[in-house]
């Protein structure tokens, strides 16, 4: 990477910590998940950022991929475990970050498993390190605390307008030759359960991804579809992004996606119904160095 390139990745970075924890005071029962999702993304653009991918607030026993819908009334309850999982971006360079709320104060030591594997595995980057090797302290952390990594999960390097470049990084030990090294920026990302340890597809989408344009004849999914294209077409978007562009937004939505123009990112539920809790960095390996982005 260039200087310049740096700079907008460490730039992304300073704006979704600044987010992350300005929403993590929101988190309270009572409150509305769809008012910290909006916060979120108008906030990333207030402070001259873009949206990396929709804000995700997963409760409990879903993992992942849970955005709130248009509309959505549901509130934080006393009983919630809360991944607040967030992006921001620079001209494509994205940093992406995910904390655990506890607000049930039940499971403080299901939270220190993810945090605690996330922290070692970053200090235990060498570069070129093997991400299998990564897996496995990722792994032994977690155990150590009586708990499962969730084994397919993983995080992921990052490219420009690319949030998974080719190369993961497993939870659990995987006997691979795949490396990050100098110049890569990782989204690493331990998942913690007091369940199976795998997750399983929802029956909710609310996240989308834009494949391909085909010809459409419904007006408004052509209206949605240009939207798409102008503004979406490299990174995840929110049905309440769509929401506000059309009326039938719904209707529009899954016209495109049974016409295959697009991919709908069901949420993630843990198999056994565990509770997950979830930590993530954005990490840029430098010449000099692991530097983490969202500190």
């Amino acid at each position: 990477m260039n200087e310049e390139e740096y700079k907008k990745i460490i730039k992304a970075g300073e704006i979704i910590s600044k987010v992350r924890s300005e929403a993590l005071k929101m988190i309270k029962p009572g409150n509305k998940l769809y008012d910290v999702a909006e916060f979120v993304e108008n906030r990333v653009r207030e402070l001259g950022g873009n949206i990396g991918f929709p804000c995700n607030i997963s409760l409990n026993d879903i993992a992942a991929h849970y955005t709130p819908y248009f509309g959505d009334e549901s509130t934080f309850s006393e009983n919630d475990v809360v991944k607040l999982d967030l992006g921001a971006h620079v001209d494509g360079f994205i940093a992406d970050t995910a904390v655990t709320v506890d607000l049930s104060g039940k499971y403080s030591d299901l939270k220190k498993a993810s945090e605690d594997a996330l922290n070692t595995v970053i200090k235990e980057i060498v570069p070129p390190m093997n991400v299998g090797e990564m897996g496995k302290i990722i792994q032994e952390v977690i155990e150590s605390y009586g708990y499962k990594p969730i084994s397919n999960l993983s995080g992921h390097v990052m490219h420009q307008y690319s949030l998974h470049s080719g190369v993961s990084i497993p939870n659990v030990f995987e006997k691979t030759s795949s490396t990050i090294d100098v110049g890569d920026v990782v989204a690493i990302e331990p998942f913690a359960t007091t369940g199976f340890g795998q997750v399983v597809d929802g029956k909710d989408r609310f996240i989308f991804k834009y494949l391909k344009s085909r010809p459409v004849r419904l007006q408004a999914a052509r209206n949605i579809l240009k939207e798409i294209e102008q503004n979406h077409a490299y990174l995840p978007f929110s049905e309440r992004d769509m929401a506000k562009i059309d009326p039938m937004y719904k209707t529009a939505i899954k016209n495109l996606l049974i016409s295959g123009i697009l991919y709908g990112y069901p949420t993630l539920v843990e198999r056994n119904q565990g509770i997950v809790a979830q930590s993530e960095h954005t990490i840029v390996i430098t010449e000099n160095g692991v530097e983490i982005t969202t500190k």
